[in-house]
């Protein structure tokens, strides 16, 4: 399976996976999305995030969210 990856305008931390192209799946009330990229079927997800569960994800419910974590920045 492809992966195709997109990130949230309003929620800018808020990344998605779906198995659609166009990411028609995703939740609306997080659009408009954008994509970012694809995982072909031989390429591991970035952030060792876990193929099999973004995968069963993408099965049950057509997509999977995650979260970037913050930057650390000098003070923190």
């Amino acid at each position: 399976m492809q992966i195709y990856m997109f990130r949230s305008q309003p929620k800018r931390d808020l990344q998605a996976f779906t198995g659609d192209v166009a990411g028609s799946q995703l939740p609306g009330q997080f659009a408009p999305w954008h994509a970012t990229g694809v995982i072909k079927a031989d390429r591991k997800p970035p952030h060792n995030l876990s193929r099999d569960e973004i995968e069963s994800a993408i099965n049950e419910q057509g997509f999977q969210l995650w979260r970037m974590k913050p930057a650390k920045t000098a003070e923190g």
